[in-house]
This record gives C-alpha cells, sequence and structure tokens, in this order.
C-alpha cells in the first residue's frame, strides 16, 4: 500500500545510514552528484531508484528530473566514477571511491576559499534565520554565541 504525502512527511525519511536531505540544504554545489555517490555507495540503484529515494527524502517536496538524472549517471559512466551493471544498476568504482571519501574523509581540512566559505556562512545565516521565525525558542538560548559571532565579524570587516 502506498504512503499518502501526510504520511510521507510525518514519517523521518532520510538517505539513509544517517544522511538527512537537511545536508542537502547546506552543500547545494555539486548537490545532486554527492547525492548520487552517498545513494551508490549504499547499494547499486538504477536511475528511477535515484529519483524515488530522493523524493522520498525530501518529502514529496523534490523530485530531481530525468533530464537531470540520466545525463549526471552517462557523466559519472564517462569519467569512470561509477558502471553500468547488466542489470541497469549503477555502482560507484574504484575510482569512485577515491573521488567520493565520504563519510570520514569528506570534511578534510583542506583550504577553502574565502566565496566559498563566505557562502555557506550564507547558507547557515538563512537557515537560522528561518529557524528564528519558526520557533524562536531554539534560538534564544544562543543569544549570547550569536552576538559573539556577530562581535568577531565586525572586527574582521572593521566599521565603515
Amino acid at each position: 500500500m502506498e504512503m499518502s504525502r501526510e504520511d510521507k512527511r510525518r514519517e523521518h525519511h532520510h538517505l539513509g545510514r544517517g544522511v538527512h536531505l537537511g545536508w542537502w540544504d547546506h552543500h547545494r554545489r555539486g548537490g545532486l552528484r554527492t547525492l548520487v555517490f552517498i545513494m551508490l555507495r549504499q547499494e547499486p540503484r538504477n536511475g528511477a531508484e535515484i529519483m524515488n529515494q530522493i523524493e522520498s527524502a525530501s518529502h514529496g517536496h523534490w523530485r530531481p528530473s530525468p533530464g537531470s538524472i540520466y545525463p549526471l549517471l552517462d557523466q559519472l559512466c564517462k569519467e569512470e566514477s561509477i558502471s553500468k551493471r547488466e542489470d541497469g544498476r549503477y555502482e560507484i568504482t574504484e575510482k569512485g571511491k577515491k573521488e567520493f571519501k565520504w563519510p570520514y574523509e569528506m570534511y578534510s581540512n583542506q583550504p577553502r576559499s574565502a566565496d566559498g566559505a563566505i557562502e555557506e556562512l550564507n547558507s547557515y545565516l538563512s537557515y537560522l534565520e528561518d529557524l528564528k521565525r519558526m520557533d524562536p525558542s531554539k534560538i534564544n538560548p544562543n543569544i549570547a554565541k550569536l552576538k559573539n559571532v556577530r562581535d568577531r565579524l565586525t572586527t574582521l570587516i572593521g566599521t565603515t
């Protein structure tokens, strides 16, 4: 029996092994590619299964189109990061495993650009703004920490 849209919203959907779609919200650049790697690291899947899993993880809010999934899968095959099995499912290759070292090496200490760090900071600020609108009680206990961040940013940019 297929779940209703409301049941899907209530159920705690995730991509598996603790990777929640919220993670995707903070890593949009290359996000679809990353989601495909995450799913294929878990088990071989075909394009439709990948699309279904993303739709489920987003509680029905997003389903990537075949026009975005299949060209990506073709590109990853050309790059030899994944391969297509006889049953039509894709699996990650050794080259792909080296390219996408998730979850342990994903957050390495490699230097980032200032632009990338600022983009990520903006994403987190957007999240905190949404959280404050939805439930201020989640922000209020952290006011002192937020003021510390504000003060550090003010020092960083100086006064204008």
